[in-house]
């Protein structure tokens, strides 16, 4: 099975749909949103394309194979507007022998981490910056932002196939990745 992990659209349907586009090319079953779906925050700038409704539509045309939790931006009104679950502060994601504790990662994150199993990976969105190493005995994931990409990054998603985790690009170009072998 092939997991796609997207983060941080922030209201943004041209970045969701080419993310949703580059994980279709890449051939993944399953979508996990890391949170922070159709609000931009007050902290942010704008999306170009910034339109909630719209985002909320093309989102909602996939949601039979999203698992999402919540970023700090979103509410109980963003609710309303998406077809899946997305209020859940975090969730836990067995794959085979592995498991993955998902969540946005203003909560827990890679300083603050949950109790963790040796093997487990933490994944998380919310900083915008990719991420995929093994801290110690854990995993640690990001797959950056698709909306909203800080530093200067372009917009990118992640993969997990098998026993690696990938952050690419939208275009495709490899950004990071990491060997789950533990």
């Amino acid at each position: 099975m092939k997991i796609q992990f997207i983060s941080d659209v922030h209201g943004s349907p041209g970045a969701l749909e080419a993310a949703l586009a580059a994980g279709q090319r890449d051939g993944a079953d399953q979508i996990v949103f890391l949170g922070d779906a159709l609000y931009h925050g007050p902290r942010n700038p704008l999306p170009t394309d910034y339109d909630p409704a719209r985002t909320a539509a093309v989102f909602n045309r996939f949601s039979h194979r999203i698992l999402a939790v919540r970023g700090n931006c979103d509410s109980e009104v963003d609710q309303l507007m998406l077809d899946f679950p997305a209020m859940a502060d975090y969730a836990w994601l067995v794959l085979g022998r592995r498991r993955l504790f998902l969540t946005h990662g203003h909560r827990f994150d890679p300083g603050h981490l949950p109790p963790l199993a040796p093997g487990d990976v933490f994944v998380s969105g919310h900083t915008h910056i990719p991420l995929a190493e093994r801290r110690d005995e854990v995993f640690v994931f990001n797959p950056g932002s698709v909306g909203l990409p800080k530093e200067g990054r372009p917009p990118s998603y992640g993969i997990c196939r098998g026993d690696r985790l990938i952050v690419k690009t939208i275009e495709g170009v490899l950004v990071c990745d990491c060997h789950l072998s533990a």
